[in-house]
């Protein structure tokens, strides 16, 4: 609901937005990804609508994220050598232990 704008049924709210060249738009998404240096920010069954308006387009997503850290290839070869693992052992104990890699390394050589 717009403020000032009372109780205004979803029919009137298009049509007075389309009066003022405003489009929405519902866009049927799986999934959203967002990515950041180092981090992705996943929003699995999303509810996305594009408005568009003075010929620029905005995305509204909502919807529960999933934050997924990205892992270093660098980390996880020193977890590996350092605690004389694989890879795929370093790389499963740094996701674990929120990337601490002293942590990890630790935990490893135990």
């Amino acid at each position: 609901m717009i403020p000032g704008m009372g109780r205004m049924d979803p029919k009137q709210m298009q049509k007075m937005m389309q009066q003022l060249g405003i489009k929405s738009q519902e866009i049927p998404a799986v999934r959203v990804i967002i990515e950041q240096n180092g981090k992705k920010i996943i929003i699995e069954q999303p509810n996305v609508t594009a408005i568009e308006m003075q010929g620029q387009k905005t995305y509204t997503i909502m919807g529960k994220e999933k934050i997924e850290e990205n892992l270093s290839e660098e980390d996880i070869v020193l977890v590996a050598e350092q605690a004389n693992v694989s890879k795929e052992i370093a790389r499963k104990a740094l996701e674990e232990n929120d990337q601490d890699i002293a942590k990890a390394i630790t935990l490893l050589k135990k």
